[in-house]
């Protein structure tokens, strides 16, 4: 028993640098998103759960974007870009927000494997 308590203390102080780190990477969305399960639909919508998912923008939705880390990398770049991409010019992302930074792209994401 010394030796599962030990490993979880072990995991922990592994894992504590790591998800304030994730969490520190989405402090910027906040301003526009949330990520409480159930939380409110603020200027963009609610990212609880959102990893693996299909895109609730009926125009993304009505191309098969599934929100994966590939995906999300691209995205989070330039989220018009992929959007206008994506929809042959017949649509624009309203998320003004470029992630340029590839690891700060790569920490969000791991953030948001979380949220389920």
């Amino acid at each position: 028993m010394k030796n599962v308590a030990f490993s979880l203390t072990v995991v922990a102080t592994l894992l504590t640098p790591w998800l304030a780190s994730a969490q520190e990477a989405v402090k910027k969305c906040l301003a526009c998103h949330t990520f409480d399960q159930g939380g409110a639909k603020k200027i963009g919508p609610n990212l609880f759960g959102i990893f693996g998912k299909t895109s609730t923008l009926p125009d993304l939705a009505a191309k098969g974007v599934v929100w994966d880390e590939p995906t999300l990398m691209e995205y989070l770049a330039n989220p018009s870009a992929f959007v206008s991409a994506k929809t042959a010019g017949a649509s624009k992302s309203k998320m003004a927000l470029l992630v340029k930074d590839e690891a700060e792209r790569k920490a969000a994401i791991e953030y948001l494997k979380t949220l389920k």
